[in-house]
This record gives C-alpha cells, structure tokens and sequence, in this order.
C-alpha cells in the first residue's frame, strides 16, 4: 500500500484559500500546505498553522509572481524587477534570466533563507519546502534553495517530477500541458543527485502537477485507483473563488473550487502523511 502526502500549495495567498486548507484539514481531505511567506492573508495562514499543530506546513518558497521579503533593489536587484519592486510576474521572463546566468544564486540563497526566517519567526513549524511554479525544479534554483533550508533545519523538499503512471492517469490535461511535463523530467535525475548530495529526503514523485487547472474528482480518483506502492505527493490548489482571488490575479480561479469539491468528496484507502514523516517507514 502507498503513502500519500495530500498537500495544499498557496496557503496565505487569500482568506478563501486559507478557509479551503482549514476546512479541508479538519475533513481529513488535506496533511500539509505550503504557506507563502508574503501572501495577502499570509497572517491569517500563520494564524491557522500555529492553531492546527496536526497540519504540516512547509515553506512555498516564491521567486516569481509575487512579493520578495529582502529589499528589492539593494538586497536582490537581480531576482526583482527594479521598476516594480517585485518578483517578475513572468514564469518565461524569469526562466530567460535564470538560463542566461542573470540571477546570482546568492540571490536565491538569501531570498529564500528570509521567507523561511520570516515564517519561523512568526512560530510556524515547517515541515519541508517548495517553491511557487516549481522553479525548483532547475538546478540552479534548488542548490541555493537547499542550502537556506538545510540552514534553517528544514531537510525535506518537494520532488516535482510526475511519474509515467501518473501521466497516463491524467486524462484532461492539454496537449501543451503534457509535452511541457515529459520535456522537464530530463531533469529529474539531476535534482535526485542534489538532493541526495545536499542530504534532503522526498518522495517518489508528486501527482497532480500535470493536472493544475484541471484536477477534478474523476482525475482525482483514477489517480488514487492507479497508486502505485511508495510515497507520493498529490499537488492540489483548493479554494474558494471570491473577490479576493480575482484580485490575485492567479490563472487558477474555477479550478481552485472544483479541486476544493473533490477533495471534500475524497475517500482514501491508505495511509496519510506529512512531509514531517518521510523517512520513518
């Protein structure tokens, strides 16, 4: 039988999205949620950590899309954008500068140790990390991510690729979708090398990953009938869609409610962890 991690991200990101992971938690729906350092209801999501010592809760390490903690211009003038303040609101525009060696990992390194320091300072436990988009899923991303966390006392970390099964699993996804997530798991023997090297642990792979935007309870449930033995991680954004995340201005409106009704209706034959127990068993 497997081990399953059903973990929530953008927990902070609004008063909907915090309600769905408290909800959802209390159902028996949810094990763990990433909380974003600088979310608009990070606040009310460290509230809801500190008060629900059963939910694991990793840090969701943003570097694009969002708010950094250090000051833009003088602590990461590379990773920020220095007309906005912020991080570069496109996956592609900060993918060009990372690929072309514009981003200094010490950047990265610092950036993320403060979003874990911020967190933890406000009394959040953290189980693991991961990072907003994935980004981690480079190389050059996760050395520097690793490092804040092993620094921090966090030694557990997404593992972002979905397995073959998984895929075929995953019936509404787009053709773009699909080729997009077979192209990046050449990169998958290179994050299991520094994963290992940098002396974190993870599971078998996530799930959900190729279905963002489209996991429903019918996807849902072909993925739990084809679960393999191992330890996996279900990747899920529930909400609940108000005005506070339209104003997020996140593509995942919709799905968030669809994703928060299936999980509400999920029925699980197996056991349920957090990321706080890979490596036990």
């Amino acid at each position: 039988m497997g081990r399953l991690i059903l973990n929530a991200d953008d927990f902070g990101l609004t008063s909907g999205v915090n309600r769905a992971v408290a909800e959802l938690h209390g159902a028996g729906a949810l094990t763990s949620a990433t909380l974003m350092a600088r979310g608009a209801a990070t606040d009310e999501g460290i509230a809801i950590a500190r008060s629900t010592l059963t939910l694991g809760v990793g840090c969701h390490v943003v570097l694009v899309d969002g708010e950094p903690v250090l000051a833009p211009r003088r602590d990461i003038p590379n990773l920020a954008d220095p007309v906005s303040g912020r991080f570069r609101s496109s996956l592609g525009g900060f993918l060009e500068r990372l690929l072309t060696g514009r981003i200094p990992s010490s950047e990265i390194e610092a950036e993320t140790a403060a979003q874990i320091a911020l967190l933890q300072s406000r009394g959040v436990r953290l189980t693991h990390i991961d990072t907003h988009k994935h980004v981690h899923i480079f190389p050059s991303v996760l050395r520097p991510v690793l490092r804040a966390a092993r620094a921090a006392g966090i030694r557990a970390v997404r593992n972002p690729f979905e397995p073959a099964w998984s895929r075929r699993a995953t019936r509404g996804a787009s053709r773009l979708r699909r080729a997009e997530v077979s192209l990046l798991r050449l990169l998958e023997p290179a994050f299991r090398r520094i994963v290992a090297e940098e002396g974190f642990v993870t599971t078998d792979g996530a799930l959900g990953v190729l279905a963002t935007g489209t996991l429903d309870a019918t996807t849902l449930a072909s993925l739990l009938r084809n679960l393999p033995a191992g330890t996996w991680e279900l990747v899920t954004h529930p909400g609940y869609n108000d005005a506070d995340l339209a104003r997020a201005h996140t593509r995942l409106l919709a799905s968030r409610e669809t994703e928060r009704l299936a999980l509400g209706a999920l029925n699980v034959n197996m056991e349920l962890i957090d990321f706080s127990r890979l490596g036990n068993g």
